[in-house]
């Protein structure tokens, strides 16, 4: 059973910064994918940033130069670094998994991932 937990959501101002991790669990294939995604009220799941076992990664345009994914893997560990925050990245996070080594232009595309975590709320006020 693989469980993803995420964590380091929050509110912060225009230009903030904030961390989000991603712990996973359970999981024992050598070849995998991960992504962030994140839902905003009213809108669809959208793609943020995701990245292969093999550390191929991929960035929507929005946040290319911003934010920066990265896994730790001895500690089963997915992050998302998010520098420059803007009001528009609000919304709620969620960490996901698939097991199997995405193409690049697939790892943003939620239905490709089979495990997802619970969310955490990111807030970015004017």
């Amino acid at each position: 059973q693989v469980q993803l937990v995420e964590s380091g959501g929050g509110s912060v101002q225009t230009g903030g910064s904030l961390r989000l991790s991603c712990v996973a669990s359970g999981y024992t294939n050598s070849n995998y994918s991960m992504g962030w995604f994140r839902q905003a009220p009213g809108k669809e799941r959208e793609g943020v940033a995701g990245i292969t076992s093999d550390g191929i990664t991929s960035y929507a345009d929005s946040v290319k130069g911003r934010f920066t994914i990265s896994q730790d893997k001895a500690k089963n560990t997915l992050n998302l670094q998010m520098n420059s925050l803007k009001p528009e990245d609000t919304g709620i996070y969620y960490c996901a998994a698939a097991g199997a080594r995405l193409s690049w232009w697939s790892l943003l595309r939620p239905i490709y991932y089979s495990y997802w975590g619970q969310g955490t709320q990111v807030t970015v006020s004017s």
